[in-house]
């Protein structure tokens, strides 16, 4: 029928497979001809059941994204979906790899689903700002229940196979030849006849909702959502299912994606969905990537331990070297500490966790690195003795494998010169806890090969990291941005603000956490020792750390944490600190709302990211968004802080940075070249630097 659908019948079961590579999305090429092959074989007698299947690796895997926002070509998913169910022969979805969202609403349009047993199906619009909107609300609460549906469709979390079995999702999960299966699946069916009942027609789930418990589950998710109106639109959609007839509940959907659609939060997260895809690329269509087989970690302290434990999670043997046998024994003390939590919570099985011990190796000698791919020291960051480090591994790594440091702030160049191949040297900032965090900044050095930097690219995917390659500068481009948006915190607080003001003004902006609590959570000493080797003072944190306030780990810092409590409390000492320096300073203290908190804070951090595009460090703005979203936090609603830019608007954020230039006579607030030209073109593209 054409190059992306194609039929063929076989003993009555007409097999229609979609190939639209890489991930056989729904596009505008895909369903038209999807519609005609249907509503031909729905009336062909030669037909007595129909199969939809996939060529490639996966099921449909979902909609055409690039298609969002844009008027919808005929026909569209819900036509294909009301087709699928006025045939009266049994349909069956063969699902291999994932049926994610418009795939998944395109197999729930099906009377059967029939999954290989490696199989995944979610509907995970919610991270792209959006709800399914091709019926997904309505029928999946049908067949699994809307508790269960509400809870897939909310954290748009895939599940397998099995699962889907369990909940009533999946009809069959085969181990084996999936087409052959499904046809003789579909055929046994044809031959038993009756009645084939759809799924919008099902409604035994939906009575045996308790509605009660329904809405306490969607009051806990709505209080989770940080501010972002998918989630809530969610459970309003699968409520709707439970309280309104079908074709009501599917038109209150439809409303409800059209709106999410066109809105800020949505165009924010479909930005970060293209950005992280583009972050890692290295140009260079033909560079031949390195093997890497396994990897070498060099301390086995927090950082150590954790960037080791995310390549053995990623199912690679690691050698990780200590300096002493008691220090390495304490490194993998804490390794299994941290796996048996694993198993305890439940995310990790026990044959899981053996196995990815058993991936670890064990040593003190330098030369056991010898048979690494990849090498990454994370000892202290001190430039001494990282340069110490790699002239070690220059006399014992093998030829061609890459050597990488785990530095926050360190010039990579300088690193490199302590060896004869530079070429092979790069900057890997993993994020802490580096087995969770997804962030990885891979920093290019100045004599870095590009095949190295396109390997250790890749090579992040593979552990589940999202990479960003960057520029070498003090601090690449998170910490530096950081530097920068909290150049004024101090100031806020001698003029008037409380770090539970300056806190309270982040979270209502979207932010997990404000300044202060992430201060305290990860160790006011980090920031203490940083500054002394810089030659930099903060009044009021330098004297809450000689006091030995150094956060949640010695029960106070900007706030107190009562008994080993989490939970910050405000401290009237830290308060009446910040009013004696204010005083000490001759600083009047006054009222300080939120938006100036927002404007003194955010917008300087906007600053310094077009500086970074400026100078070449970040190849795009959107880079910068990514870095800022998986590794600090930013709200993800408003896309990260150069999209954020664009819905603040450029032109305001210049003025208001003039504002607090010529108040505060402070430099952090001088308008960027690049920051004045975004305002004038409204583009980051048309401004922006390249690696």
């Amino acid at each position: 029928m054409s190059s992306s659908v194609s039929v063929a019948i076989e003993n009555g079961v007409a097999v229609v497979t979609i190939d639209n590579p890489p991930v056989n999305a729904l596009s505008f090429h895909v369903r038209r001809p999807l519609y005609e092959a249907l509503a031909t074989l729905r009336d062909d007698p030669s037909a007595r059941a129909i199969v939809i299947a996939c060529a490639g690796r996966t099921f449909v895997a979902g909609a055409d994204i690039t298609e969002f926002g844009k008027p919808v070509e005929q026909p569209e998913l819900r036509a294909i979906v009301a087709l699928l169910e006025t045939i009266a022969k049994p349909t069956v979805a063969a699902i291999h790899g994932t049926a994610l969202g418009g795939g998944l609403e395109l197999a729930l349009g099906c009377h059967f689903r029939v999954a290989d047993q490696g199989a995944r199906l979610g509907l995970p619009e919610v991270k792209l700002g959006l709800l399914p909107g091709g019926g997904g609300t309505v029928r999946l609460p049908r067949l699994v229940g809307a508790e269960k549906a509400l809870g897939m469709i909310v954290s748009g979390a895939p599940i397998l196979a099995g699962e889907a079995k369990a909940a009533g999702l999946a009809d069959a999960v085969v181990d084996g030849d999936l087409l052959a299966e499904a046809i003789r699946f579909a055929s046994e069916t044809a031959d038993q006849g009756g009645v084939f009942i759809a799924v919008r027609d099902r409604n035994d789930r939906l009575a045996e909702t308790d509605l009660a418990a329904f809405d306490a589950q969607a009051t806990d998710l709505a209080r989770k959502s940080r501010g972002l109106d998918a989630p809530l639109a969610c459970a309003e959609a699968v409520h709707n299912a439970i309280t309104l007839p079908f074709d009501e509940a599917l038109a209150a959907e439809r409303a409800l994606f059209v709106k999410l659609v066109s809105g800020d939060q949505s165009r924010a997260q479909r930005h970060l969905f293209f950005a992280e895809r583009e972050a890692a690329k290295v140009p260079g269509k033909d560079l031949q990537r390195r093997t890497i087989e396994r990897v070498g970690i060099i301390g086995a302290g927090t950082m150590g331990g954790g960037i080791a434990m995310a390549f053995a999670n990623g199912g690679f043997p690691v050698t990780l070297l200590e300096t002493s046998a008691e220090a390495l024994q304490r490194g993998m003390a804490m390794i299994e500490k941290n796996y048996a939590v694993s198993v305890s919570r439940g995310s990790l099985t026990e044959e899981a966790r053996e196995q990815r011990l058993g991936l670890f190796k064990g040593s003190t000698d330098y030369a056991d690195l010898a048979d690494c791919d990849l090498i990454i020291e994370a000892v202290f960051e001190d430039m001494a003795v990282k340069k110490e480090v790699f002239g070690k591994l220059d006399a014992v790594a093998r030829p061609g494998a890459i050597l990488a440091t785990n530095t926050s702030y360190l010039d990579v160049n300088e690193i490199a010169t302590s060896t004869a191949r530079p070429r092979d040297v790069l900057g890997t900032h993993f994020f802490s806890p580096a087995n969770v965090m997804k962030l990885l900044e891979i920093v290019r050095a100045e004599k870095t090969a590009p095949d190295a930097l396109a390997t250790v690219a890749d090579l992040a995917r593979r552990i589940g990291k999202v990479a960003v390659v960057v520029g070498v500068c003090h601090g690449f481009v998170g910490n530096r941005m950081l530097s920068a948006r909290g150049a004024e915190n101090e100031f806020l607080l001698l003029e008037g603000a409380t770090p539970g003001q300056v806190d309270k003004a982040f979270t209502d902006f979207g932010w997990p956490m404000g300044p202060c609590q992430m201060g305290d959570l990860a160790g006011l000493d980090i920031g203490w020792r940083n500054r002394k080797a810089r030659g930099l003072t903060a009044v009021i944190a330098d004297t809450l750390c000689e006091e030995g306030r150094f956060g949640q780990k010695t029960g106070r810092g900007w706030y107190r944490y009562e008994s080993g409590s989490r939970e910050p409390a405000t401290d009237p000492e830290v308060e009446k600190l910040i009013r004696t320096k204010a005083g000490e300073l001759g600083i009047a203290q006054r009222e300080i709302g939120a938006d100036e908190i927002i404007e003194r804070t955010l917008y300087p951090l906007i600053n310094e990211g077009a500086k970074i595009l400026q100078e070449g460090i970040a190849a795009r703005a959107s880079d910068i968004d990514v870095v800022w979203v998986n590794g600090y936090g930013f709200p993800i609603g408003k896309g990260g802080p150069m999209f954020w830019a664009g819905l603040e608007g450029a032109v305001r954020i210049v003025e208001r940075l003039e504002y607090w230039r010529q108040r505060t006579g402070r430099g952090i607030f001088e308008p960027a070249p690049v920051l004045r030209r975004f305002a004038e073109t409204g583009s980051w593209e048309a401004v922006g630097g390249a690696l």
